[in-house]
């Protein structure tokens, strides 16, 4: 599972700084790219391994851009997006799944972080479903997609949302 993601202070694009981004990219893009260089070099057949699943935790902020708050964030996850996709049909052949997760509004200390600790409840009414989710949400389908239930899934995403 790779996991690599954080944000800052939440801002609209024209706040941003060169630092700023470049500090969020080389975390959420480069540092992803590099866990799938290293699983890869572990889980392929042609490095002499058997098989494995890479599974990328990316954000519905890829698909929403999180306008106001988080682009630089958003950027990212998109990043992230193509980057599962396209590996997903690289390495097929090779024995490894390459799959995506991405959670929306999901109760974390991530909105601490972005500087609005109740984020969640701030915006659960644009929510389908009416309620921010759960951690416990994200890792069950990140479990089913790494479980042999999942084997003929490869660069696809499930996204833990509450239908936004």
């Amino acid at each position: 599972m790779n996991n690599a993601g954080i944000l800052r202070q939440q801002c609209k694009l024209v706040e941003l700084t060169a630092e700023r981004i470049n500090t969020v990219l080389k975390t959420n893009v480069t540092g992803s790219f590099l866990c799938c260089i290293e699983a890869i070099k572990r889980m392929a057949y042609s490095h002499g391994a058997n098989d494995g699943t890479i599974i990328n935790v990316s954000s519905m902020a890829a698909k929403t851009g999180s306008p106001n708050e988080y682009i630089d964030y958003a950027a990212s996850k998109g990043a992230l997006d193509t980057l599962t996709r396209g590996l997903a049909l690289e390495v097929a052949k090779e024995g490894i799944r390459v799959n995506g997760v991405r959670p929306g509004l999901i109760s974390t200390q991530m909105h601490s972080d972005g500087g609005e600790p109740q984020r969640v409840t701030r915006l659960q009414d644009k929510i389908p479903m009416g309620r921010g989710g759960q951690v416990d949400e994200v890792a069950n389908a990140i479990c089913w997609l790494a479980s042999q239930e999942a084997s003929f899934t490869t660069g696809s995403f499930i996204d833990v949302a509450g239908g936004l």
